[in-house]
C-alpha cells in the first residue's frame, strides 16, 4: 500500500480537523487512489495531542461517506490525559457510532499506562474477521505474547488500584507542567498549543540552526550528552520531540542543559 500524508498544523494542535480529512480523501479520489485505511493515533505522538470526543465525531461523520475506509485506532496513551473539562477526556474511537465499530481496528496495550514497555504487551479489538486476519498473520510471526507477559498483564488489570492510575497521570502531568514553563523561558522556543496526553512535547525551534532540527539534535548529543528525536522524522520540520516520562530530577538536568546549549548557539 502507498501512504497518503494527512498533513495537520501547528496552531491546531496537529489535530486532524474534518476539513482537512474530507479535503485529503477528495484529493486521493481525483488521484485515482482509493483509499483503504486511515490511522488514528489518540493521544498523539509525537504531539501530545489529543482529539476529543466533539472531534471524534466530526471526523466520524466524514468517514460516513466514505465506506471503502477502515480505521485503525491506536489508542495506547489513553490513559494519560491531562484535560480539566469531562467533555475533553479519551473516548475510543470505536464507540463514536455503530458505524465506526464495524470498521475500528483498535490497537492498545500495556506499555504507557502500567509502565511495562519491555513486557511487549498488546491487543487489538476489532470485527471479526479483521482480527481472524491478523491472528492468522500473528501466528506465522510471534504465535503470542510470552507467557510471563501475559501473567504481568492480569496481575496489572486486577491488581492496580484505579486511586493508583490516577496519581500516576497526576505526576505525568506535573512533569509535562514543568517542561513546558521551562520551554517558555527559552528564547525563540514555541508550543503553540500545549499538550494534553501522552508525555511528549513537540516545541517549534526553527529560529536555530535554520530550521535544521537534525543537526540541532545532533549537536546537542555531542555537545551535552542529551537525546532529543527531531521533528523531522516525524513530518514536522524544525520541531523536536521531548519526552517527559523520566523522574523530576533527570527533567530539570535535561531542561538545564537544553537551555545551556540554545543560548550557547544563539551566542556564536
Amino acid at each position: 500500500a502507498e501512504s497518503i500524508i494527512l498533513e495537520t498544523k501547528e496552531e491546531d494542535g496537529y489535530l486532524i480537523t474534518p476539513q482537512a480529512l474530507q479535503d485529503c480523501l477528495d484529493q486521493a479520489k481525483t488521484n485515482g487512489q482509493n483509499v483503504k485505511l486511515m490511522i488514528l493515533c489518540n493521544p498523539s505522538n509525537p504531539t501530545g495531542g489529543v482529539h476529543n470526543q466533539q472531534r471524534l465525531t466530526e471526523i466520524a461523520t466524514v468517514l460516513e461517506d466514505h465506506p471503502q475506509v477502515a480505521i485503525l485506532a491506536d489508542e495506547i496513551y489513553e490513559r494519560l490525559v491531562y484535560n480539566d473539562e469531562p467533555e475533553d477526556e479519551h473516548v475510543s474511537f470505536a464507540s463514536i457510532s455503530q458505524n465506526m465499530y464495524d470498521r475500528t481496528m483498535t490497537i492498545n496495550g500495556f506499555s504507557k499506562a502500567y509502565a511495562m514497555t519491555g513486557m511487549r504487551l498488546g491487543y487489538m479489538a476489532a470485527p471479526a474477521p479483521l482480527a481472524k486476519a491478523a491472528t492468522t498473520i500473528q501466528s506465522q510471526l510471534t504465535s503470542c505474547a510470552g507467557s510471563i507477559s501475559q501473567a504481568a498483564g492480569v496481575a496489572a488489570l486486577k491488581n492496580v488500584e484505579e486511586s493508583e492510575m490516577e496519581a500516576n497521570v497526576k505526576i505525568m502531568r506535573e512533569k509535562r507542567d514543568y517542561v513546558i514553563s521551562r520551554l517558555k523561558e527559552m528564547k525563540d522556543v514555541n508550543l503553540v498549543v500545549p499538550p494534553t496526553g501522552a508525555f511528549y512535547v513537540l516545541p517549534d525551534v526553527s529560529s536555530y540552526y535554520d530550521g535544521d532540527d537534525t543537526q540541532l539534535c545532533l549537536d546537542l548529543l555531542q555537545n551535552k550528552r542529551l537525546a532529543i528525536v527531531p521533528g523531522s522524522s516525524f513530518g514536522a520540520p524544525g520541531t523536536v520531540r521531548i519526552s517527559y516520562a523520566t523522574s523530576m530530577e533527570e527533567l530539570g538536568i535535561a531542561m538545564d542543559k537544553l537551555n545551556d546549549f540554545l543560548e550557547e548557539v544563539s551566542a556564536e
